[in-house]
């Protein structure tokens, strides 16, 4: 059994998805494990992972407007609001993502599909650097 983790920093400018699906595929590659369970795991409450479409760039950007439509910055009946107008959101957005994914490793890569990317999807206005967990185990 093998067990690696690894962190990786994302530096964000600001609200969108951010591609990280090559330190996923770089991270399992390094761990030398042929068969097993990656889980991914974001350090942050207002920003989140998601599995999507990573063909089409319309799709990021039609995720984004639903998220701003659905929890838009500034809504006037937010109490949390010591970290400006665009963190309230922010966690509401995340509560509804997921900040934990795991994926299956078959034959040394992610079983991930065809179209599918890992994301950090950033839902706050100012850049950040996000910190990612990637936890490999599995059989080498």
């Amino acid at each position: 059994m093998v067990q690696t983790t690894r962190a990786v920093t994302v530096r964000t400018r600001g609200a969108g998805l951010y591609e990280i699906t090559r330190e996923l595929k770089d991270t399992i590659s390094a761990s030398g494990v042929q068969s097993g369970l990656v889980t991914v795991f974001c350090r942050h409450t207002s920003c989140s992972l998601l599995i999507q479409e990573n063909a089409d760039p319309d799709v990021r950007a039609d995720l984004q407007e639903f998220f701003s439509r659905l929890a838009p910055h500034g809504m006037a009946w937010v109490t949390h609001t010591t970290e400006g107008p665009d963190d309230m959101p922010a966690h509401i957005r995340a509560a509804l993502t997921q900040t934990s994914i795991s994926i299956p490793i078959l034959n040394t890569l992610a079983a991930l599909g065809t179209w599918q990317g890992l994301y950090l999807f950033e839902h706050r206005a100012a850049p950040h650097e996000r910190s990612v967990i990637f936890h490999v185990i599995g059989e080498a």
